[in-house]
């Protein structure tokens, strides 16, 4: 059964998109069985991975209006991973959610049922509080926070995290933060440096020791429809994304063996 990682900040311009798109296709070079969904109305990430989302059908809109299977709207990419393709009429969806019932579910019921294809589910949520948003909070397993290392980093964030707090309580108990990450970092810019340090102070171990650089050819990549390891895999985007990807595997596979520990000491 798949873990499911939504990749979500309301801050708009803050690489997340990029982090979606750049670490599924990490992981699936690493030959993991990898579902990327674009659940936000902008449709980049299914631009990026070499989709035109004007001409998709079925997409992610018909999957949660019932209108399609899920089975029947995922497609291949050139980058090895799947995708789930999203476009603006997802906002159509979302208005047409607003009075069904058990509407922050509808995304958690469709994934139940391609779960077990995949090692890993990675959803790119919109720069929104709103419906679509909470509907992946409430599907996903855990959340991946990506951070601007820019003046305002932390605006925001105290929101996001009130939003986790009330779906814990209403929704999903079980969703954990898999970790705040540092992008659009530039080592040479004290600012830049401060924030890190900040983000440290506040958050401790949940910040995660990889940093997306800030990096000409990781944003030239979506504009040729490809992630950066495709487009330049020697680019430091892209070997900061594959680090990026090393990290949560590894992270994962010590939550198993914790868990694993923990059990056996239960059953003693």
């Amino acid at each position: 059964m798949a873990r499911i990682i939504a990749v979500a900040n309301q801050k708009g311009g803050v690489g997340k998109t990029t982090t979606a798109v750049n670490l599924a296709a990490a992981l699936a070079a690493g030959r993991r069985k990898i579902l990327l969904v674009d659940f936000d109305p902008q449709g980049n990430a299914t631009m990026a991975s070499g989709i035109d989302k004007r001409e998709v059908r079925p997409n992610g809109c018909d999957v949660l209006l019932d209108e399609a299977a899920i089975a029947e709207a995922i497609i291949p990419t050139e980058a090895g991973y799947d995708l789930l393709p999203g476009n603006g009429d997802l906002t159509a969806a979302e208005l047409k959610l607003m009075d069904a019932m058990a509407r922050e579910s509808r995304l958690k019921e469709h994934l139940a049922a391609v779960a077990d294809r995949y090692q890993l589910i990675i959803i790119d949520c919109p720069p929104s509080l709103h419906l679509l948003t909470l509907n992946a909070l409430t599907a996903a397993d855990s959340l991946l926070i990506p951070v601007q290392c820019e003046y305002f980093a932390l605006e925001g964030l105290s929101s996001l995290l009130d939003t986790v707090k009330a779906v814990r309580q209403r929704l999903n108990p079980a969703l954990a933060i898999e970790g705040l990450l540092r992008t659009m970092y530039d080592v040479r810019n004290n600012l830049g440096n401060e924030v890190s340090a900040q983000l440290t102070q506040h958050f401790g171990d949940q910040v995660l020791r990889s940093i997306i650089p800030r990096n000409v050819r990781l944003a030239e990549a979506p504009s040729h429809g490809q992630p950066i390891h495709l487009y330049d895999r020697n680019s430091r985007g892209a070997i900061a994304y594959m680090a990026l990807a090393t990290e949560l595997t590894r992270r994962d596979r010590q939550r198993k063996q914790d868990a694993g520990a923990a059990s056996t000491a239960a059953a003693h």
